[in-house]
């Protein structure tokens, strides 16, 4: 059984379009996410709230996936 090239080029397009849609729908509800332009901050610590509201800050233990940049900073020093 032989696959051409334009057949196998059409499988990986959509096996990378379903993979888009999985990752925008479905693993992009993260906890301690974004609400309103504002982060939820319930279960910080007072020390974890005042470096995120003076320095921009956001606790390690929240993982990536929470801040919007890659160093965690908002405003940078």
């Amino acid at each position: 059984m032989e696959i051409n090239n334009k057949t196998l080029v059409w499988i990986v397009i959509g096996i990378l379009l379903l993979a888009v849609v999985y990752v925008t729908f479905f693993k992009g509800k993260t906890t301690g996410a974004a609400t309103n332009g504002k982060l939820d901050t319930t279960g910080w610590t007072e020390n974890e709230k005042m470096n995120y509201e003076m320095h921009g800050t956001i606790p390690a233990r929240l993982g990536a996936s929470s801040a919007s940049a890659g160093s965690g900073m908002v405003g940078g020093c």
